[in-house]
């Protein structure tokens, strides 16, 4: 059936309202950016920082530290990564490139009229924070990267294979990897059970999925929710996943191997911009194999010159941001403030 333009367009601003109402007043608009429509959420004036996502995850992720930047003077900057949520998924997965992404984001900074912003990242969005500051030092004042360290290329081996090596075609990363193969073995569950069962993972231990059996294979598990994540939260994540699927996310991991030819000039290149990490100590990240010997021994510090604060949160699984919000949110503020 097709509606009217105008009944579309009010149900489009319902929509909007009601995030509204969900997200602390966050206010949602389209830019174009690198040849896709990104959605963004803004709140806020003054300096702009700039929160980059991870997966499986939206911008929804920062909502909490949105609002408290704002309310401490700041303009946050929240975009759903392409791919992901309300923003263009093109559906080569050539076209989800580390190039394509910070090139997403660096047109997103020119469109704030800024030359250069605070970023924040987590997860897959640490990541593309940290290929920024090596590809566009230019564009970042200081960064605040959470869960996942700088990874220096290594000039002899490629990402996947070396995880391949390790951990075997079980670890997620490896499962992704084949186009078509993940998004059967996700569809076979609920949606929403996939989003408790990401969020809510505590090991301090890979993430391993047997083929077809992604968490076992059933949605069947009674998962009870920890007090920092409602079923509001898990009912908005899982309806814009419902509506986009996961390739879009999947195709980041494909890109590994690619990225890691792509990035050759840059081999040996440190990040050299003001830099705070955190993690949990109970974060999956934290315990890839030689990951903590080289964030407290001198490796990390050798190739983040700049690295000025480090923190481990006791009992804080991956999902930091989420999980001790109000305490990552005064830890941003308190770094971007040495420099605003």
């Amino acid at each position: 059936m097709s509606y009217p333009k105008r009944w579309r367009e009010r149900e489009r601003g319902r929509e909007r309202e009601r995030e509204g109402e969900m997200d602390g007043g966050i206010e949602h608009r389209f830019v174009e950016v690198n040849g896709i429509r990104m959605h963004v959420a803004e709140k806020g004036q003054g300096p702009a920082v700039l929160f980059i996502h991870g997966f499986p995850e939206l911008w929804y992720s920062w909502r909490h530290q949105i609002v408290s930047l704002a309310a401490r003077g700041y303009r946050a900057v929240a975009p759903d990564l392409r791919g992901f949520g309300d923003t263009d998924a093109p559906p080569d997965v050539a076209a989800y490139s580390i190039f394509d992404i910070v090139g997403d984001l660096v047109a997103l900074i020119e469109s704030l009229g800024e030359d250069k912003v605070f970023v924040v990242g987590h997860n897959w969005g640490a990541t593309v924070a940290w290929n920024l500051c090596v590809f566009r030092p230019d564009k970042v004042k200081a960064l605040v990267n959470m869960s996942v360290a700088f990874s220096p290329r290594n000039p002899v081996r490629r990402p996947v294979d070396s995880l391949r090596a390790i951990y075997g075609d079980d670890l997620y990363i490896c499962r992704f990897q084949e186009p078509g193969e993940a998004e059967a073995d996700f569809a076979r569950l609920d949606t929403a059970f996939l989003i408790k069962k990401f969020l809510t993972y505590r090991e301090p231990a890979p993430l391993l999925f047997q083929k077809g059996k992604v968490f076992g294979g059933s949605s069947n598990e009674k998962i009870i929710l920890p007090s920092w994540l409602t079923e509001d939260d898990i009912n908005y994540f899982a309806s814009k996943f419902e509506n986009t699927g996961f390739t879009g996310g999947f195709n980041y991991y494909r890109n590994l191997n690619r990225n890691w030819e792509l990035s050759a000039p840059w081999t040996g290149v440190q990040v050299k911009v003001p830099v705070k990490f955190m993690v949990g100590d109970l974060d999956q990240s934290y315990h890839f194999p030689r990951t903590k010997d080289y964030v407290h021994k001198g490796g990390f510090k050798r190739d983040v010159p700049f690295l000025q604060d480090l923190v481990v949160m006791e009992g804080v699984g991956h999902f930091i941001n989420q999980e001790r919000p109000n305490e990552v949110s005064d830890h941003i503020y308190e770094f971007i403030n040495r420099f605003s």
